[in-house]
């Protein structure tokens, strides 16, 4: 790919969506085609830090809190890593920043094949999501009419393949971190732009782990579940509104005989799951976005 096609990813799609808190202001933005040196007193860096630190607290303190891991808890980090990579976006893009990561080729090569991961995970992701909205509707469609029983079945096997993607999503990303601690020192690079990078780095896996376990929890059998954590000895939750449907896809057999009471619970439930996946959705593919702009700057590191 020439420099000249890589630049055109910049900022070239934008997707509708609610008012974000932590969106950059104006003054903010007029920072990212400045040529200071990216040092202690660079506003960007300050203010990515301060990201990083918001993000981290928050979801170290509603994590630990099975209640609190909602679809609207996650769609909130999605938001957050949205905004940390794209303050990075804005620091790579700073000729001395550049400047500086050209000393490391080895080391931005390196980077290069981690974020590359991480675009792939939420491409594969997005896919899933989108094939598991599809069948959903298509669910939802049959409990209303209460026939065409195939429908369900379709929608199970959905479920199923979302569960097992999930699992192995989840191992793509935590290898990330495994291939992080293998690092050798990093000379001739500003001492804070490298801890910066390394901690979005850690978020971004943080976040996309939650993500991809909850998922993968959510539509797991309760036992099966159990025996998993237990087997690897963790505490992990799925995510509430997913566990509340994906576990009971199987009570959706027998449509004709159920009472109208019944019936009129799992729509809602199944309503409410289908607002929580197009949010995810939303929210999942604008990091994937901002993903694919953080690659491009440090590819561009390389070709410029």
């Amino acid at each position: 790919m020439t420099p000249k096609m890589v630049s055109s990813f910049r900022r070239s799609l934008s997707f509708s969506h609610p008012k974000d808190t932590t969106k950059r202001t104006t003054s903010q933005v007029s920072h990212v085609r400045s040529t200071s040196l990216p040092c202690r007193s660079h506003p960007l860096l300050s203010q990515l830090k301060d990201h990083l630190n918001h993000l981290k607290s928050s979801w170290a303190a509603a994590g630990s809190n099975p209640v609190s891991r909602t679809s609207a808890w996650l769609c909130d980090g999605l938001a957050q890593l949205k905004t940390v990579h794209d303050y990075l976006d804005d620091i790579l893009h700073l000729p001395q920043t550049q400047e500086s990561l050209r000393r490391q080729p080895d080391w931005v090569d390196q980077l290069l094949e981690d974020f590359l991961r991480f675009v792939d995970a939420y491409g594969i992701f997005q896919t899933l999501v989108f094939g598991l909205k599809q069948q959903h509707s298509a669910a939802q469609v049959a409990v209303r009419r209460r026939k065409d029983e195939s429908k369900i079945e379709v929608y199970a096997k959905a479920v199923r393949k979302m569960e097992k993607e999930m699992g192995v999503l989840v191992s793509t990303i935590r290898c990330i971190t495994r291939i992080n601690s293998s690092n050798t020192l990093i000379f001739n690079v500003d001492a804070e732009l490298v801890e910066a990078i390394l901690d979005v780095k850690e978020v971004t896996v943080l976040v996309s782990t939650v993500l991809f376990s909850g998922i993968s929890l959510s539509f797991m059998s309760k036992k099966r579940s159990w025996m998993r954590l237990r087997r690897k000895g963790k505490v992990e939750e799925g995510v509430q509104e997913f566990k509340q449907v994906g576990t009971e896809y199987c009570c959706l057999w027998g449509l004709r005989k159920k009472e109208d009471e019944e019936m009129r619970m799992v729509l809602k439930r199944m309503n409410e799951l289908e607002d929580c996946i197009v949010k995810i959705e939303m929210g999942s593919e604008r990091v994937f976005r901002s993903l694919l702009n953080s690659r491009v700057a440090l590819l561009n590191v390389l070709t410029k």
